[in-house]
């Protein structure tokens, strides 16, 4: 999964940007327009206040793609005193459109390029956790297996059973029926650990599609959360066209809270996005009374849809976790 999605030659999203919105392969909140960032954006800035209005802060995006949501997030902020915004891209096609995009941010291959300027910082990604790459696991009915991809004699991908599963990667999975076939993300820890190292204090946003581990792991899931995604339609085999499709799993959000913690972070929140953002939302809504021009039915519109339970409002969740000044990893 690592090699399909990201090897930098031939890896799905080491293409131009383009896989994200109507015209790409899938559909996120930043595609609705403007308003999820600004959205964001006075959450970020009520945070900022919070923190004491501190000099020197940033802000660290991580799954940046094309640089839009970054965009939309500086316009509503405006001229901040002393913000850096920071991006995270080891892809080089990416972070050269992030750069012709955003001229005034600071786009590296990794957070450790960060380390010795740690700031205070709001970290965010929006739909980056459910592309970290994952384990594919299986029951045989008295544990779990672990399944791995090779090639056939006539040189086609093929799952393999690779063997009983390492214990301390299935640690705290509930026994299912053999068959039984799922996902579990043993990078969550790394992923996070270098993030908090280029903090001073701070807060970490998660959004994305997934579950809390009962339900992510309920007997009724009997084929896991595992998708792909090309031209908006969604299939269940990443071996058909591997670095030419997305592949994606949604979020154990119990396994992210723990590992949050681990890097030494306290979590705040655990919410879905209509929430979330229906509370960010509540002094731009009492300022638009009155209002009835197109472009605030445009807004109200993009609203709607970022929160509603039947569209994203319900299908995203938000996690939030702040991290105090001088963390240290438990």
């Amino acid at each position: 999964m690592a090699a399909a999605l990201y090897d930098p030659a031939n890896g799905y999203y080491a293409r131009p940007a383009g896989q994200v919105g109507r015209g790409g392969d899938f559909f996120t909140s930043v595609s609705t327009g403007p308003l999820f960032g600004r959205l964001l954006a006075r959450h970020i800035a009520a945070w900022h206040r919070e923190a004491g209005s501190p000099d020197r802060w940033r802000i660290l995006e991580c799954g940046a793609n094309d640089g839009s949501l970054a965009a939309d997030i500086l316009a509503a902020l405006g001229d901040l005193r002393g913000l850096e915004y920071a991006i995270v891209e080891p892809l080089p096609l990416l972070a050269a459109a992030q750069r012709e995009r955003l001229p005034a941010a600071r786009i590296v291959r990794s957070p450790e390029e960060l380390a010795g300027d740690a700031q205070p910082s709001f970290v965010l990604g929006n739909e980056v956790i459910d592309a970290l790459p994952f384990h594919v696991i299986e029951s045989d009915g008295r544990g779990w297996r672990l399944q791995g991809v090779t090639l056939s004699a006539d040189d086609r991908f093929i799952w393999t059973d690779l063997g009983e599963a390492p214990p301390e990667l299935v640690a705290g999975l509930p026994p299912r029926p053999a068959g039984y076939r799922s996902e579990v993300r043993d990078n969550l820890l790394p992923f996070l650990t270098p993030l908090a190292a280029a903090m001073t204090g701070g807060r970490m946003l998660w959004l994305d599609y997934g579950f809390e581990r009962d339900d992510y792991y309920h007997e009724s899931r009997t084929t896991g959360t595992l998708r792909t995604f090309s031209r908006h339609r969604a299939a269940e085999d990443p071996l058909e066209s591997p670095g030419e499709i997305d592949i994606t799993a949604h979020v154990d959000f119990t396994a992210l809270g723990e590992a949050l913690v681990q890097s030494g972070g306290t979590v705040l929140r655990f919410e879905n996005q209509g929430r979330f953002l229906t509370e960010a939302a509540k002094p731009w809504l009492l300022e638009l009374e009155g209002r009835t021009d197109e472009a605030t039915r445009k807004d109200l519109r993009s609203f709607q849809t970022l929160t509603h339970p039947g569209h994203l409002g319900a299908k995203f969740h938000v996690m939030e976790a702040e991290f105090p000044a001088n963390t240290k990893r438990r």
